[in-house]
């Protein structure tokens, strides 16, 4: 049988940055030197709040004409649902110019002209275009992904150990525990952990998942290859 590997197709810097933005419960907003904390995203997420725009374009509503543009910082985390070592997955930083002060309370969308876009995670710090952002869809598990995650380690905990049996290559001696980090529309991250550092392998699914239904079938088709796999994880299985 063809051994699974864990260099998995993954999504892009910009599919993780559109996902994080879709998921956020909360974000930090700081304009004009004064910083607001901000949760009321659940549902809507920071795009159902924030119209970002290219630079040029009309000023949003409520602009005064020939108004000053007014700084604005956007700063996202985006934090493991389960209890792994390390749980900060990334932050997303999102800069640009405000047409009109900034209102927390208010419910309406925020007109933003595009500055600068970051996202910063284990990978390392790439910068984001608008064109490359707004190209690209939310990840269809991104909404669900906590729940999954926890349900997948508190009701089917057993099941965590059987699919190292995909790693390849074979986690090393002296692991602790493997718990699941994350899961997008590409497959699944399990963390490795050993007593002083861990590592973290991706478990491709099949094919990507292109609406939240399909999710289920791809994770139990890990389940079934791992079930056909042999080798031992060091862990009881």
């Amino acid at each position: 049988m063809r051994p699974f590997t864990t260099r998995a197709v993954r999504p892009t810097p910009a599919e993780r940055m559109r996902s994080i933005l879709a998921a956020a419960h909360s974000m930090t907003v700081v304009a004009d030197g004064v910083a607001d904390e901000v949760h009321r995203l659940d549902g809507a997420g920071v795009m159902g709040h924030v119209h970002l725009h290219d630079p040029g374009d009309p000023p949003g509503a409520g602009a005064a004409p020939h108004a000053p543009r007014i700084p604005v910082r956007l700063e996202l985390t985006d934090i493991a649902p389960t209890p792994v070592r390390d749980r900060l997955r990334a932050r997303v930083t999102l800069t640009g110019l405000l047409a009109a002060p900034y209102e927390a309370r208010s419910p309406d969308s925020t007109c933003v002209e595009f500055g600068q876009a970051v996202v910063e995670d284990s990978e390392g710090r790439t910068f984001v275009t608008l064109d490359d952002l707004q190209a690209v869809d939310p990840d269809p598990i991104a909404p669900c992904e906590a729940d999954m995650l926890t349900h997948l380690v508190d009701g089917h905990g057993e099941l965590v150990p059987l699919l190292l049996r995909l790693v390849r290559p074979k986690p090393e001696r002296g692991m602790v525990r493997a718990v699941p980090l994350a899961m997008d529309r590409y497959g699944l991250t399990l963390r490795l952990e050993h007593r002083r550092a861990h590592r973290d392998v991706r478990l491709p699914f099949p094919t990507p998942v292109t609406h939240i239904d399909q999710a289920g079938r791809q994770l139990h088709a890990l389940i079934a290859a791992a079930r056909r796999s042999s080798h031992s994880s060091g862990l009881p299985a």
